[in-house]
């Protein structure tokens, strides 16, 4: 058997499971860096996932504690949309990705690990970056830290 060395992934397996709900207690603090929130509009945030599909995988994420997209007000409507575009606007700049995978796990039946609070995933995508890992090791390959993909996002929106 083959043995995958990565010491990174430790702090997150053993984080105790939050609470509350995190899309409400992270932007009520102020450490920014730290709860990997790259930018705060009026009513939505952008935050890297802290388990990402792969590098660079970015979140749209009313303030509001709603689960049900019809819910949404047209102004939080407007912006996540307005900020989904601006984050694929970002990620093409930092990342260079060859594409991108845009949208919501509406409910835990669809896929959803925080089922309350909607939010809209950006995954970006690069040609043979799904290799034999997830097929063969149920494992992804991340080949960058959380620190470094928020550190070259952060310089990235410097370009826009």
């Amino acid at each position: 058997m083959e043995k995958l060395w990565a010491p990174w992934r430790m702090p997150y397996i053993e984080v105790k499971a939050p609470s509350g709900c995190i899309f409400c207690e992270k932007p009520r603090q102020a450490e920014d860096a730290e709860n990997l929130i790259l930018h705060r509009g009026q009513r939505t945030f952008v935050i890297l996932n802290a388990f990402p599909y792969n590098n660079g995988h970015l979140m749209v994420v009313p303030y509001r504690h709603v689960a049900d997209l019809t819910a949404l007000t047209l102004e939080e409507r407007d912006e996540l949309m307005a900020l989904t575009q601006w984050s694929t606007r970002l990620l093409a700049v930092a990342l260079r990705p060859d594409g991108f995978n845009v949208g919501m796990n509406l409910g835990r039946v669809a896929g959803a690990g925080i089922a309350d609070h909607l939010h809209m995933h950006l995954v970006p995508r690069w040609n043979g970056d799904t290799n034999f890992m997830p097929v063969v090791a149920d494992t992804r390959v991340l080949p960058e830290s959380l620190q470094n993909s928020y550190a070259r996002l952060r310089a990235a929106m410097e370009a826009l």
